[in-house]
């Protein structure tokens, strides 16, 4: 690989998909480039192989559609509206969007036109590092210093901060994402600025939108110090009102690392009141609704409790809640990492038993269909329950028996 063509060598680049998809979109003549994060994360690590490709082309979608027809290629008009449809061959998929210019924006959505100019297309995006393209031959093309950038660990917007963010402010989230990903240079005091200033931008966003990156942002490697710049810009507090505790979220991701998103952000939030509101603005799904909920308000538990009482946690909540809330314990520095281990240890080990009696059982031995089946139902399970979930099928129906006897 030579310094003049960087990704000659990259294993998507090389893939008989991808040489199929440019000789069916190069075919009369038209310009095309890979784009976008398979530039950019292959710079930084050129062992990657990526199987969703981004392609931009002179070509209208229209007109991209026939050359793949010609050459058999699979395709969708996923957003043909804004010029991109979408290739599948083999295991890959490639985006392709026809290369656009802004013709207006109002803070959420741009008015575009189709253009033949590469170096136009790559204006109108958000960051430098973004900007980057290449050829077929692996040559990267670089009109903003984006690659430079990405070596410094320097995340900034392409030209003017403030009038960048204006175009579009969820901009402002993609900053503190993509910073908490690629950046170890402290942001320009002139960019933070901005942020500030334009924060209040985020209230005219959708909430899918929102919720992209807020989530992408917590599960990103420099997570922390993106959400201290956060909360000293008052995005934080703009997005949710109030202060992240990070010092928490510090905490848990020490005991565990691979903590889901939703468990994130209910640890940054834990304590307060409004988990439904959050979960409104963010349109979560309805389990993860309930999540945030559960982990937000819910009574954290003893760690010194007796196992008995940490199996019934994980019966009632299901060993995913009870573990969450074991570990937001840890994350409030009420117990010893060591202690915490061991209680989720139980919970692993516990896992998730059903009552060994059903509706028929009860039915079958002269138990009346009705309200009443219920009620004998749940007696049964507490009894399941108060015996630590020892109790198997015949104990329980002999109770039963007992009673009716």
């Amino acid at each position: 690989m030579s310094e003049a063509l960087p990704l000659a060598d990259a294993a998507w680049l090389r893939a008989r998909a991808s040489r199929r998809v440019l000789d069916a979109l190069e075919a009369d003549g038209t310009g095309v480039r890979f784009v976008g994060g398979c530039i950019r994360d292959t710079l930084l690590d050129p062992t990657l192989d990526m199987v969703d490709l981004d392609l931009a082309t002179v070509a209208t979608p229209e007109r991209n559609l026939v050359l793949l027809a010609r050459a058999g290629i699979k395709t969708f008009p996923t957003g043909l509206a804004h010029g991109t449809i979408t290739a599948r061959t083999g295991s890959r998929s490639f985006e392709i969007t026809t290369l656009r210019r802004d013709v207006a924006t109002d803070g959420r959505r741009a008015v575009v036109a189709y253009t033949d100019c590469f170096t136009a297309d790559a204006a109108r995006r958000d960051l430098t590092i973004n900007t980057l393209s290449c050829d077929r031959s692996g040559r990267v093309f670089d009109p903003f210093g984006g690659r430079a950038d990405l070596a410094q660990g320097i995340v900034r917007f392409v030209g003017e901060p403030t009038a960048r963010i204006r175009e579009d402010y969820l901009r402002i989230l993609r900053f503190f994402r993509f910073h908490a990903r690629f950046g170890r240079v402290p942001p320009d005091a002139a960019v933070l600025a901005a942020l500030e200033a334009e924060r209040a931008g985020l209230d005219r966003l959708s909430g899918e939108r929102v919720r992209s990156e807020v989530l992408r942002l917590l599960m990103a490697p420099g997570v922390l110090g993106a959400l201290e710049l956060m909360r000293a810009c008052g995005v934080w507090r703009q997005l949710f009102g109030g202060e992240p505790a990070v010092v928490d979220l510090r905490r848990l991701l020490h005991l565990a690392p691979d903590a889901k998103a939703i468990l994130r952000l209910a640890c940054l939030l834990r304590g307060r009141s409004d988990a439904a509101e959050v979960a409104m603005r963010l349109r979560l799904s309805n389990a993860e609704r309930e999540r945030l909920a559960r982990a937000m308000t819910d009574e954290l538990p003893s760690v010194e409790a007796d196992p008995a009482a940490l199996r019934r946690l994980a019966y009632r909540l299901g060993p995913e809640g009870a573990d969450d809330l074991l570990l937001l314990v840890a994350a409030g520095a009420a117990a010893q990492p060591v202690a915490i281990g061991e209680a989720r240890g139980i919970l692993q080990d516990f896992g998730q038993p059903s009552l060994p009696v059903g509706g028929q059982d009860l039915i079958d031995r002269g138990v009346a269909p009705g309200p009443g089946l219920g009620a004998v139902l749940r007696e049964l399970e507490e009894a399941w329950i108060a015996s630590d979930f020892r109790a198997d099928r015949e104990t329980l129906l002999s109770k039963l028996r007992g009673e009716n006897g």
